[in-house]
């Protein structure tokens, strides 16, 4: 039995070379190795050591969620030193008071999430500067500290911005009171975990709560399972990253399963099929059964996806049932900061619906005459920081959680809410908002809702604050409609509509009741009616935030009519960062086309209202309007009869437009073979015979040990067959080449007019430009997100990256302006970018044409290639200026000039 968690960095040793943590860092996904993790948290302790910071010392942590904070975590408990975790969303204010009460030495912060010089007088370092800042620690002994299980490992603060911070402590004792009990029942089934290793967890949880703490760092381990930290909860990304990354269980609060559910749901009635139909019979089904029925779910989520891990939060009984309908496991689990994250929690294969499960080993629960839960054990909490807020427990060491539960027969325990949330009504009835809001969020028209207690004129009453889902004209049905389930003491007898596209939310996704009430007023009508409506313009000032950060518009007045490209100077690049920060912000998908052609603050403002959806990728998207980009493209396809870019062939799903498609099968060790045999006996002799190249600067490539972004100048559609001919080998052999998504679009879904063996030498096209030049799309107007994603999965997996900034051939030998994705696209990689220029070719294209000969046979030398130094760009650069400088190095590039001698 573990005594301390540094037990956990004998583990890691033990798993070695193991798949430990990932995190995307940009458009690139960062994997680290037991060995590397452990590694990071021993430089930690140095750096800690070096800057004089001792056991029982404190440190701030205030980031997202990442290798680096687990590095960090685990660096500071082997020293002994005391973390205070900081939600990523905390208020300065909030920091800087408790900055006040724990006297930390060093504060480590996100660069995203909290700016410098937020407390005075307190050493600051960038999380994202640890890997330099540590590096001169490496392959230096262990620095630990002697350690017992009564030892502090972090002080965590649980009250809102308003309130004096209260930080509980936690202890080794308290974590592994929790831990030991989920090991020891853990060892008995690891002889199966061999059949589906590894065992990947995507944790959405942030780190700065213990529960995102026991999914995302101590629970996995004991698995020999690895973890992915997924920051974002926009629900296609988090759908793209279960797939993407095979995982099997995803941990995350109650709300982000209602948001996939919602997005799910979506999509299955797009497909025009009998959703509730199915729904209904599947309550019934065998769990085989579910899977096959609704299998097309399980692929998009990947077949390797099994289970839900929920906390943090009550789950909808209705949203459990929908998951386990569709054939997925959910295991709800319940505790608190005060009990190191865990009092119960539901056995995966041993659990009934609904059911948070059974008391940990070593814990005891009771209740008292109104319901409430008390615990005891060794997993309560130390006490709190501030000596003058008392003990956490009475005489007997019973915790007063303030929640109300029930246990059945069984022993299992099901949780029916905040005992301070409960509704006592003036005859003394005790009315649970959780039993209100799942009737409600059952009825058709209703997308969700909150119910508060509110002072009716007899006594204290229900009111259901309500968004939804479609017009408003319906909810009084389904108001009606839910009381005929409801008691008479719960029904609902006022409601108020919210106007805005979801409730305020607290970081783990709770419903901040307090702020409705100071919104919503019951009317004084004594029937069932509706109450105001809630206080207009919350979207529209959150979506002007977020266009103010955006666009750097922070005194200027931005109005409903303001429009993204005169007044606040939006172009393309910038309609990029707003379309991502306006889906991390919401929580919803934005159909990029649609986005791209909005003109107004006020059609931004509706879109997130309203998001349009937008079907998985693959399935066919509706058109729209398309707007001109400022994206790099690669080499055109030989002119061809290709038909008008977006023109292609309807698809199943009501006329619409068929979505570019991404080749993954290329980038797979197989065709990878099949490509280098390819580039071998076929591309590269051909190139060398039609062309033989003069190469100068190949020594600035000797240092590239990682994949790197080539950037050149475009002038025909030879140039990436050149520019692999001029390569070396070991780079060459490893290249992705973009290319115009709306022509490769064209050859892969070619249209119906076409004749048979017209569309199959389209299609015979694309697949040997896929195999034999590795080629993606990245699309002119619409739809690069995905290729920027693209791009980086390939980078992953080992490819260089080969882009034309220009984004289209030059015409009378002059380059043209470099599109301002390209930085953009080069910030999301962050790796260092390789300019090269080709000289020569454009004057023989002109010769040739004058002499009426198609193919440029060239003498040899007469064409160059010339590589420029790699250059690394710093994520704060603004990738407008790395735009720039790209164009400048590309252009001061010549044959045997000093820039390609560099």
């Amino acid at each position: 039995m573990r005594t301390t968690l540094a037990s956990y960095l004998d583990d890691f040793a033990r798993l070695g070379e193991e798949e430990a943590l990932a995190h995307r860092r940009g458009l690139r996904t960062e994997r680290w190795s037991y060995r590397r993790w452990t590694e990071a948290a021993h430089c930690f302790a140095h750096e800690l050591d070096e800057r004089g910071i001792a056991k029982g010392d404190r440190i701030l942590l205030w980031a997202e969620s990442s290798s680096w904070w687990a590095a960090a975590f685990f660096g500071s408990l082997v020293r002994g030193v005391v973390v205070v975790p900081l939600d990523p969303q905390s208020h300065p204010d909030f920091v800087r008071r408790i900055q006040d009460q724990v006297r930390a030495r060093w504060l480590v912060r996100g660069s995203e999430t909290s700016p410098p010089g937020v407390v005075d007088d307190l050493p600051a370092s960038s999380i994202e500067g640890l890997p330099a800042q540590l590096e001169r620690h490496a392959g230096k002994p262990a620095v630990c500290a002697e350690l017992s299980g009564d030892d502090l490992v972090e002080i965590v603060f649980t009250s809102g911005t308003t309130a004096d911070p209260k930080g509980i402590r936690l202890t080794h004792a308290n974590l592994l009171a929790n831990l030991n009990p989920l090991e020891h029942e853990i060892r008995k089934y690891l002889r199966w975990e061999r059949w589906v290793h590894p065992i990947r967890f995507l944790c959405s949880l942030p780190l700065s709560h213990v529960f995102g703490q026991m999914m995302g760092l101590f629970v996995p381990p004991l698995l020999r399972g690895s973890v992915f930290f997924e920051n974002a909860l926009n629900p296609s990304e988090i759908a793209r990253d279960i797939r993407r990354e095979r995982v099997s269980v995803m941990a995350a609060v109650p709300r982000v399963l209602e948001i996939l559910q919602e997005k799910v749901l979506r999509d299955l009635n797009a497909g025009g099929s009998d959703l509730a139909a199915r729904l209904s019979a599947a309550q019934t089904q065998h769990f085989v059964r579910r899977w096959w029925t609704f299998r097309e779910v399980h692929r998009r989520f990947g077949w390797k996806f099994w289970a839900f891990v929920s906390g943090g939060a009550t789950l909808d009984a209705d949203v459990e049932s929908f998951w386990n309908s569709l054939g997925y496991a959910v295991v709800q689990g319940y505790g608190m900061t005060e009990t190191a994250a865990l009092i119960t929690v539901a056995h995966p294969f041993k659990h009934g619906r609904r059911s948070i499960g059974k008391a940990l080993p070593g814990t005891e629960l009771r209740m008292d005459e109104k319901g409430e839960i008390w615990v005891r054990g060794a997993s309560v909490a130390a006490g709190y920081w501030q000596q003058s807020l008392g003990s956490l427990t009475d005489s007997e060491g019973w915790l007063k959680t303030g929640d109300v539960a029930e246990q059945d027969a069984g022993g299992q325990w099901y949780f029916r809410g905040r005992q301070k949330d409960v509704i006592v009504t003036a005859a003394g009835i005790n009315i649970y908002p959780d039993d209100l809001e799942a009737v409600l969020n059952r009825q058709p028209e209703v997308r969700t809702c909150a119910v508060v207690g509110a002072e009716g004129p007899h006594g204290p009453e229900p009111l259901a604050v309500i968004i939804p889902s479609g017009e408003e004209s319906g909810i009084p049905r389904a108001v009606q409609r839910a009381n005929t389930a409801l008691a008479p003491h719960q029904q609902i007898r006022h409601w108020a509509i919210w106007t805005e596209r979801d409730f305020p939310r607290t970081s783990t996704q709770k419903v901040r009741k307090a702020e409705l009430l100071k919104v919503v007023k019951p009317s004084p009508a004594a029937t069932a009616s509706q109450a105001t409506t809630s206080a207009t313009g919350a979207d529209e000032v959150a979506v002007v935030g977020v266009l103010r950060q955006v666009s750097g518009q922070h005194q200027a007045p931005i109005g409903l009519d303001s429009r993204l490209d005169v007044d606040l100077k939006l172009d393309s690049l910038g309609r990029v960062e707003l379309l991502n920060a306006l889906e991390d912000r919401f929580q919803v998908d934005l159909d990029e086309r649609a986005f791209t052609a909005a003109t107004t603050v006020e059609e931004v403002v509706n879109m997130v209202r309203h998001p349009i959806h937008h079907p998985p990728a693959d399935v066919p998207s509706a058109s729209f309007p398309a707007a001109t980009s400022d994206l790099p493209t690669a080499a055109e396809a030989p002119h061809a009869p290709l038909p008008e870019a977006g023109k292609t062939q309807e698809a199943a799903v009501g006329g619409s437009e068929l979505a570019y498609s991404y080749p993954h099968w290329a980038l797979t060790a197989p065709v990878a073979a099949l490509r280098r045999v390819g580039l071998l006996l076929v591309i590269l002799p051909l190139a060398g015979l039609l062309c033989r190249v003069r190469k100068s600067g190949r020594a600035n490539l000797e240092s590239l040990s990682a994949p790197a972004l080539f950037v050149a100048n475009h002038v025909t559609f030879l140039d990436p067959a050149l520019i692999l001919s001029a390569l070396p080998w070991k780079v060459a052999r490893k290249v992705a080449i973009a290319m115009e998504g709306e022509r490769l679009r064209a050859l892969r879904h070619p249209p119906e007019t076409l004749s048979r063996w017209q569309r199959l030498a389209f299609r015979t096209a694309y697949f040997l430009l896929a195999l034999l030049f590795n080629v993606f799309p990245l699309p002119q107007r619409s739809g690069f997100r995905r290729s920027f994603d693209y791009a980086g999965e390939a980078m992953d997996r080992g490819y260089h990256i080969l882009v034309f900034p220009e984004g289209r051939r030059t015409e009378d030998g002059r380059m043209n302006e470099f599109r301002k994705g390209t930085g953009l696209l080069a910030q999301g990689l962050s790796v260092p970018v390789v300019p090269i220029r080709m000289e020569g070719l454009f004057e023989l294209k002109q010769e040739r044409a004058r002499r009426s000969i198609r193919v440029p046979w060239a003498t040899p030398g007469r064409v160059s290639v010339s590589f420029g130094r790699p250059i690394s760009f710093d994520t704060r650069d603004r990738p407008e200026d790395i735009t720039s400088q790209l164009q400048r190095e590309v252009e001061e590039l010549s044959a045997g000039g000093p820039a390609a001698r560099r």
